[in-house]
């Protein structure tokens, strides 16, 4: 959004409290997906024709066509793979899948399986589909080094942020060790995940209200695992396991694990779910010997605007803050939907006619320490 609003002409900084990226974004796995997953219903959904077009979207970034540059930016995979056991239930997945997707997802034949499938003891069917992987702390510091003069590190223990009572519109009243200084805005916009429930409650703002929905990750590392991105079709509408695959500074290799896994585990017990990851890798990959491997479990909140009934949303939200004129909450729900975020802001501060056409943009600089950028699940978990 940073990146976005600097480049169509505004004066915009970005406040970080911790790091960049810290949180949900680093504990994202890095799909760019166009909804795919969400079709194993064998319906298109909302959620899937509101996504299709983002890796597409974020092909363009990368190449340096799009909104925001982001060339140079390290890409995990150029596809991510639907694969179905010979169980009944997963059979009738990815057949229904295999209809609801012609055009979107490919099927694979045997010899060009990823190589975690490769083995004569794999039964079932491998879909390739169009998404990519990025490395998420590569993209955040790809963003970073494009507006790095306009990045802060904000101390919240000591600032605040207060409504003035004449015009309700809200201040930052930022104080960094011996310096004081009052940031007025024609918007705050308000995109810190969770921590917008804190920003919005300081304000006495009640709408737009947020809601959680947590997962328990399983993060498996050994020097044996091969290089995959994949989801397993159950038979349920949700993957039944979603793998990853990320690198440690010391080569070793980390299998990410979310689907059912991750959604079903949220209250059972780490070590628990880590003997219910080891049985369901041994039932999938039987083949791969993890004797020896590290475990450990991530438990993280997904941040989104309230739903009716806590569904998950089809879309980014962004919106002004009735109690507040000039402060925009804004949700983008998950990573592939970060440019339909930068889209809703941008069309709202349009409305504003906030920049004014031919206007010199004004910055700002603040006598405050810069971010870094966050340190990923796996590398604190196995450092």
């Amino acid at each position: 959004m940073l990146n976005r609003l600097r480049n169509e002409g505004y004066s915009a900084i970005l406040l970080e409290h911790e790091a960049l990226g810290r949180g949900q974004t680093m504990a994202s796995q890095g799909m760019i997906h166009g909804g795919i997953k969400y079709t194993l219903s064998g319906a298109l959904s909302g959620a899937s024709e509101a996504i299709a077009d983002m890796p597409e979207y974020w092909s363009r970034c990368l190449r340096g066509e799009g909104d925001v540059d982001l060339r140079g930016s390290s890409v995990l995979s150029e596809h991510f793979y639907l694969w179905s056991t010979n169980a009944p239930g997963s059979k009738l997945s990815a057949f229904f899948a295999s209809h609801a997707l012609r055009g979107r997802a490919d099927k694979l034949a045997p010899a060009d399986y990823p190589t975690a499938l490769q083995h004569a003891d794999f039964r079932g069917s491998v879909y390739r589909l169009v998404d990519i992987v990025l490395d998420t702390p590569d993209i955040v510091r790809r963003l970073a080094d494009n507006a790095r003069a306009h990045i802060y590190k904000i101390d919240w223990r000591q600032s605040r942020i207060a409504r003035d009572k004449s015009s309700g519109e809200a201040t930052l009243q930022i104080v960094d060790g011996d310096t004081t200084c009052s940031v007025r805005s024609r918007a705050l916009i308000f995109a810190a995940g969770l921590g917008n429930e804190a920003l919005l409650s300081a304000l006495g703002a009640g709408k737009p209200s947020m809601q959680r929905r947590p997962l328990q990750q399983v993060m498996v590392k050994h020097p044996a695992l091969p290089t995959f991105y994949g989801h397993c079709l159950g038979a349920s509408t949700t993957p039944r396991l979603t793998i990853s695959s990320h690198r440690l500074e010391d080569g070793c290799a980390v299998w990410y694990l979310g689907g059912e896994l991750a959604e079903q585990g949220v209250e059972t017990l780490p070590d628990q779910l880590i003997a219910q990851a080891k049985a369901e890798l041994g039932k999938l990959f039987p083949w791969i010997d993890l004797g020896d491997a590290a475990w450990a479990t991530l438990a993280i909140e997904r941040a989104e605007p309230r739903q009716k009934n806590l569904v998950r949303p089809d879309q980014a939200y962004a919106g002004w803050v009735d109690t507040c004129p000039n402060v925009i909450a804004a949700w983008p729900v998950k990573l592939t939907l970060a440019p339909n975020l930068g889209q809703q802001v941008s069309t709202l501060l349009q409305a504003r006619k906030i920049l004014q056409p031919g206007s010199a943009r004004e910055d700002i600089e603040l006598p405050l320490p810069q971010p870094t950028i966050a340190a990923t699940p796996w590398a604190e978990a196995f450092t």
